[in-house]
């Protein structure tokens, strides 16, 4: 018999059965419930749209309170009214004339409170009609400048507030990025907020750049029409209006006729928003204004205030407007210089194919009275004077005779003019012309080339080199024979500078060309500066400079007549005369004791006092041999005066920078002879021992500190301790 089946209660399955709902909470805000993401909507969309637009504004406004603050402290509102960091310089004469400017100039700022109508409205016209109407950003302005450069299909017009063009030139770069122009738009706004219309009007005026060197409304009414912003006629301030579109090519100074272009569309302009009527519109432009400024008259560059523009920046303090500069430039030398070497180009320069020259005079100090650095400054403004690095040629040999006097030869001492053969190198005089055996007198007066290479190998090329940089050569020079012919490369400047110490009597002459900036040089007095003198005087009474007219000098020609140089004294001058070509091409029979000779024979006029009789005693350590010293000056400093070491040497003086022992003493062969070498008694010394120079230095040291200790011994007594 089958089983009864349980009793089963109808419905659901008890484990089936759906969870009853929690009890409701005590809050009592109703049934709590799990979230479902995917049926309900975020937190903040169930915020009513009231207070989330509320706490929008709240964060966007604080999130622009920030960033008005940062501005506020990262760009100093007065930025555009500073002056520039460095001054633009009018060069002056040490005749009181202007003779070149350079730099940037920017005057005093304006106030468009006190500036015309018709100026304001000149620069509002063509630059920002609705500058009044607008925060900072156009809209409109932007749109109208899309459009238009659409249907041109190239940037034609641009959409920038006055407002934002004075963010770009305050506090931004001219990269044309989006980004550049976000952070313009958001500084614009910026200084709508702080400034008011007319500050932010002045502030621009005074900040945009003109063309031709010049920033602000002051300095470019100034500059172009010599008058105050005030002073300005309407087609004066149209004229200077237009100049910002492109204010490089459209200077008036510079091109004219694009200029007055410009100058008919900002009047058009002004016609259009009615700040004038259309009979004067038609009237302004049937007479374009003519630039009066001293802008017509000026360079803007020069060979002589290039050389000087970096001590004048480190010497400048920073302000508005022009710094004048007083230079010990002689304009009337000056103007003789550039004749005479333009005139010797214009009329020898085709036929003897040299195309370049420079010429470069100063006193015995160093001071530079006259510059030319080429042919025309317009075409090339390198300075060949003291930029370019060429051989000097037989010019050099003045080391080399320095080196040998200061050996302990004499200016009769004699030397061997004959054909030398020095390893593989067999040196030549210019045409092969030899004279046996010569004084040292005689062989630099005929510019001896092998006297020169037996000088330098019996001496030892690092006595010559010591002894350029005694005169103060600072170029690098490799101490080999070859250097005896001048192979070893500097400027005209560097090696005028070596022959005005010698007339000076002290080494190095440092030249300079500031009234007010002088350079201070220790110098030392030049050893055996009478006898230097005495063989380059015969160079010019008797050798190869005898057409130059100098009391003396030397010339020079590099190989293949690449360069020719003379650089003498005469008139109070040491003149650097230097021609060649910029391409290194060979001249056609031009040499030192040529044109540059004659060049140097016209610009000092040729009345030069006689070279004194060789016969004179001469003490090297005077104050003025030779007469040659400006008011008695030597520029010795006190105290520093030259003090000799053993016979022929100098222990003061270092060996050059390339560093190595001292040379050996030259030994003494056939050739290089008694009858030709030192007299007898006074041979070839050796350098001191390196014993003698630390001795030297202790003695220094110890006096030194002698002197200290008696000075705080007097400071004692004196202050009553």
């Amino acid at each position: 018999m089958d089983q009864p089946l349980p009793y089963r209660p109808s419905g659901p399955s008890p484990e089936l059965a759906p969870t009853p709902p929690p009890p409701p909470p005590p809050n009592g805000r109703g049934p709590w419930r799990r979230p479902d993401p995917e049926n309900e909507p975020a937190h903040w969309a169930r915020i009513p749209k009231e207070k989330r637009l509320r706490a929008a504004l709240v964060l966007a406004g604080a999130v622009l309170i920030a960033l008005f603050a940062w501005l506020s402290w990262a760009l100093p509102i007065g930025r555009s009214m500073q002056p520039l960091e460095t001054p633009a310089f009018i060069f002056v004469s040490a005749d009181g004339k202007p003779f070149a400017r350079k730099g940037f100039v920017k005057d005093e700022p304006v106030k468009a409170s006190d500036l015309p109508d018709h100026v304001k409205d000149a620069f509002i016209s063509i630059e920002d009609r609705r500058f009044y109407r607008h925060l900072g950003v156009d809209l409109r302005a932007i749109a109208r400048a899309l459009r238009a450069n659409q249907q041109a299909g190239e940037v034609v017009e641009g959409g920038s507030t006055i407002t934002q063009q004075l963010a770009k030139t305050a506090f931004l770069d001219s990269r044309q990025t989006l980004r550049r122009k976000a952070q313009e738009a958001l500084i614009a706004l910026w200084l709508e907020v702080r400034l008011s219309k007319d500050e932010i009007l002045s502030r621009y005026l005074s900040a945009v750049y003109f063309g031709d060197g010049v920033y602000g409304l002051r300095s470019a009414a100034r500059h172009y029409f010599n008058k105050t912003p005030d002073r300005l006629t309407v087609q004066e301030a149209a004229m200077l209006a237009g100049l910002l579109k492109a204010p490089s090519r459209l200077a008036p100074t510079s091109n004219r006729k694009a200029a007055v272009e410009r100058y008919r569309v900002v009047l058009a302009a002004m016609e259009d928003t009615g700040a004038i009527s259309e009979a004067e519109a038609r009237r302004y432009r049937r007479s374009p204004p003519r630039v009066t400024g001293a802008a017509r008259d000026l360079p803007s560059g020069h060979w002589f205030s290039d050389w000087v523009s970096a001590d004048a920046v480190e010497a400048s303090p920073r302000l508005y407007g022009h710094l004048y500069v007083r230079t010990t430039l002689d304009s009337k030398l000056q103007a003789r210089a550039e004749s005479v070497l333009r005139r010797t180009l214009n009329s020898q320069g085709r036929s003897r194919n040299v195309t370049q020259g420079a010429i470069v005079a100063m006193r015995p100090d160093g001071r530079v009275v006259a510059l030319v650095g080429g042919r025309n400054y317009r075409q090339s403004s390198f300075n060949r004077v003291t930029q370019a690095k060429r051989q000097p040629g037989s010019a050099f040999k003045l080391f080399v005779w320095a080196a040998a006097l200061e050996a302990g030869m004499r200016p009769d001492s004699r030397v061997l003019d004959t054909p030398l053969k020095v390893g593989d190198w067999e040196p030549e005089n210019y045409e092969e012309q030899y004279s046996g055996n010569i004084t040292l007198t005689d062989a630099l007066a005929k510019s001896s080339n092998v006297a020169a290479v037996r000088l330098t190998t019996r001496l030892g090329p690092r006595r010559v080199v010591a002894a350029a940089r005694r005169l103060g050569v600072q170029s690098q020079l490799d101490p080999a024979p070859v250097m005896a012919l001048g192979a070893e490369e500097m400027t005209l400047m560097e090696l005028t500078s070596a022959y005005a110490a010698v007339a000076n009597g002290a080494a190095p002459v440092k030249p300079w060309g500031l009234l007010d900036a002088r350079p201070k040089v220790r110098q030392r007095a030049v050893p055996h500066a009478r006898e230097l003198v005495e063989m380059l005087s015969a160079v010019t009474q008797r050798g190869t400079g005898r057409g130059s007219g100098a009391v003396f000098g030397k010339t020079g020609t590099t190989q293949n007549n690449r360069d020719a140089l003379f650089v003498g004294y005469a008139d109070g001058l040491i003149v650097g005369v230097w021609l060649g070509n910029d391409n290194n091409a060979p001249m056609r029979g031009v040499t030192g004791g040529g044109l540059p000779a004659q060049i140097f024979r016209e610009f000092t006029n040729s009345r030069v006092a006689p070279a004194p009789p060789p016969e004179e005693s001469f003490d090297p350590y005077a104050e003025d041999p030779f007469g040659l010293y400006p008011e008695g000056e030597t520029g010795m400093v006190p105290g520093d005066e030259f003090v000799p070491g053993p016979e022929g040497f100098d222990p003061s003086v270092p060996l050059p920078p390339d560093g190595g022992p001292a040379e050996p003493p030259p030994f003494r062969d056939p050739e290089f002879g008694p009858e030709v070498g030192p007299p007898p008694g006074r041979d070839f010394e050796e350098p001191p021992p390196p014993e003698f120079e630390e001795e030297r230095m202790r003695a220094r040291e110890e006096r030194r500190r002698e002197r200290e200790e008696r000075l705080r011994e007097l400071e004692e007594q004196d202050l009553g301790y």
